[in-house]
């Protein structure tokens, strides 16, 4: 195992900075999962539901720049 590592490693080494990335993102797509439907009908479903709120004027939005004031100001502690 080492050996055939060392092998590609060097392969690696001797491909283009372009070569390269182009591994890298066909290895990283491999790696990530497949998105699970439920996970997603579940987000989607949740979206929906907060935009439905809003609308109908059950909850206020807050402004972005204030949601970040309070995160900044709960980091520096």
């Amino acid at each position: 195992m080492a050996h055939a590592v060392e092998k590609i490693e060097e392969e690696i080494r001797s491909l283009s900075a372009a070569e390269k990335v182009e591994l890298l993102r066909l290895l990283i797509a491999e790696l990530d999962a497949p998105a699970d439907a439920d996970v997603e009908r579940a987000w989607h479903d949740e979206a929906q539901r907060r935009h439905r709120e809003l609308v109908e004027g059950k909850v206020t939005g807050v402004p972005g720049e204030r949601v970040f004031e309070k995160l900044r100001s709960r980091l520096r502690r």
